[in-house]
């Protein structure tokens, strides 16, 4: 019944909605089931930034009155410890897929006529040999992967992308990271709480261009704090790939800092992180001769994930922003249950998809943030609590952090939240909760939120924004 291409947080959870649904389901997967995320993405980066977050605050042991001396850490290991958790994870998925009795194929899937699929063997060329699926469905979710800039190409060696980066053989003194977005401050706030020289360039007039602007400048000041160097309104002008270095030329436009007034500057690292974004997997799949159709490497897809071509959906990464796991499996469960003809099937809605940034301090987001809201809604009420009011972020030793939210003043709907600080991932699904059962400002300050939390500023946020604050 459904043959998906891609074995990713998209591409397996379609497949196991699809079998509890009935249909006869396969997924054709060239490299290891979880894809991306879990093998070299979201997973082994939350081992590694779990190591880095030890690592620290055994740098300040004493002010948690313990001892700790001569700390050390092997890179070798670390990278070990993750490894082994993606591959725990990866074999678990598997299993997976024999409880739910979904036939997993070994190799390249690529559309070959209306309702077939052929999947070439792993290590041949796409167009070569293989089985002929036959399905009435097909799920394109090859997913997407690091975006280039020419003259930045990665080489693996000292140039890399977040594949390499995520694997050092040693550990670098100093690193260049080009780009600021999610995965780019990851690893910038990996390599430095290792002890690295760290500098970050992002083309953008601020850091975390996505999220909201009170947000961004908060952790720009607490990277600077941490020793991070950080250059916006940056770009690379010219690389040079030494021995066992890298020297880059730096150019920068008004305002930055620094430089300053559109001036150069090199700076010599040892490793240079291209985190510029990603590019949709969208080669060999077939395409050619279909009505699906491709906009700057992204399939474009109707709010059900169907393409122009009748029987041919496409789910994650592959359809462009957010590029996020939890949107691609939220995908494909809509992908399915639409399929299936289920009733009460919603469309996805973008605002309703909380993000997630682990850096230190971490960053969470859902919604709009406060600038477009004015813009749209005009009256809006904006309510703020800093962690410092807080005494379970205090009793943690993490008194750093903010918690926004933004409310429609007319209707009392909650627009957005926007949180930086320990533990705001874990966090921000309340706020998710809130915006899909569209709650108002009644309902959640007649929430119960229980004591000592870091959550408690949630409540005290909403309270805020209607002039109820109770500990600030």
């Amino acid at each position: 019944d459904v043959v998906i291409i891609g074995g990713g947080p998209g591409g397996y959870v379609a497949a196991i909605r699809a079998a509890q649904l009935g249909m006869k389901t396969a997924v054709v997967e060239k490299q290891h089931m979880g894809g991306i995320c879990l093998n070299w993405g979201c997973i082994p980066t939350k081992a590694l930034l779990r190591t880095s977050e030890i690592y620290s605050l055994m740098q300040h042991a004493d002010s948690f009155g313990l001892s700790a001396k001569d700390i050390k850490f092997d890179i070798k290991k670390i990278v070990e410890r993750s490894r082994g958790v993606a591959d725990k994870l990866s074999k678990g998925i598997s299993g997976l897929m024999k409880k739910n009795k979904v036939t997993v194929f070994d190799g390249h899937g690529r559309l070959a006529g209306k309702g077939k699929v052929a999947v070439s063997p792993p290590l041949s060329p796409p167009q070569t040999g293989g089985t002929i699926l036959n399905a009435k469905h097909i799920i394109l979710a090859t997913g997407a992967r690091a975006r280039t800039l020419p003259g930045l190409e990665p080489d693996g060696k000292l140039v890399w992308t977040y594949r390499e980066a995520m694997v050092p053989d040693s550990m670098p003194k100093s690193l260049l990271v080009v780009g600021s977005g999610a995965i780019g401050i990851e690893f910038a706030s990996f390599y430095r709480a290792l002890g690295a020289e760290v500098t970050v360039v992002e083309v953008m007039d601020r850091i975390l261009p996505v999220e909201d602007e009170e947000i961004s400048k908060f952790a720009h000041k607490a990277f600077e704090k941490q020793g991070m160097k950080i250059m916006t309104g940056a770009t690379v002008k010219a690389l040079k790939k030494n021995k066992d270095s890298v020297t880059v030329t730096l150019e920068a436009s008004p305002p930055s800092s620094p430089p300053q007034a559109g001036g150069t500057t090199e700076l010599t690292v040892d490793r240079v992180i291209l985190a510029v974004g990603i590019v949709g997997n969208v080669e060999n799949l077939g395409l050619e001769g279909t009505k699906v159709k491709v906009e700057k490497t992204h399939v474009v897809t109707d709010q059900w994930c169907a393409t122009g071509e009748p029987g041919v959906y496409a789910i994650g990464d592959l359809t462009g922003a957010p590029w996020l796991a939890h949107k691609a499996s939220h995908e494909g469960v809509i992908c399915v249950e639409k399929i299936a003809g289920l009733k009460g099937v919603h469309p996805l809605k973008t605002q309703n998809i909380p993000g997630c940034t682990y850096c230190h301090p971490q960053i969470a987001s859902v919604g709009i943030k406060e600038k477009a809201a004015k813009e749209k809604y005009k009256d809006v009420k904006v309510g703020r609590f800093q962690f410092i009011g807080n005494g379970k972020a205090i009793a943690l030793g993490e008194p750093d952090g903010l918690v926004k939210t933004i409310f429609d003043a007319k209707t009392g709907e909650l627009l957005g939240a926007h949180m930086i600080g320990a533990e705001v991932t874990e966090m921000t699904q309340g706020y998710a909760i809130a915006k899909t059962g569209e709650l108002t400002e009644g309902e959640l300050m007649h929430t119960v939120f229980p004591h000592p939390t870091l959550s408690e500023m949630m409540h005290e946020s909403v309270l805020d924004a209607f002039g109820r604050v109770i500990h600030m």
